[in-house]
């Protein structure tokens, strides 16, 4: 008999963001390759939003997030790694449905 199945619920104010994968070396805008073993302080990184929670106000599933990869809490679901954070530890929201936007697009 196989296990039974169960959804995860997203509680309060949290949000389940999937991280995206890091390309390893990067380039700078002047064309220097940055090795991927260089590590910057607090940089920010994008991910996508999975589920949230019923306290969560702004973001919505599919929306890519701007977070600190030190504020949040790592869990794992069939094999894919996602992170879980409070919605206002997010930095900035890139979505096709802007309202106040910053005129930079990804």
């Amino acid at each position: 008999m196989s296990e039974p199945k169960f959804e995860v619920q997203m509680l309060h104010d949290r949000v389940m963001i999937k991280t995206e994968k890091d390309g390893g070396e990067r380039r700078s805008t002047g064309g220097i390759v940055i090795p991927a073993t260089v590590e910057q302080a607090n940089r920010l990184v994008w991910g996508e939003v999975c589920g949230v929670g019923h306290h969560v106000r702004v973001v919505k599933p599919g929306d890519r997030v701007l977070y600190h990869p030190g504020d949040q809490f790592e869990v794992e679901i069939q094999g894919e790694n996602y992170l879980v954070m409070r919605e206002r530890d997010l930095h900035a929201i890139a979505s096709e449905r802007p309202e106040h936007g910053t005129g930079l697009y990804l």
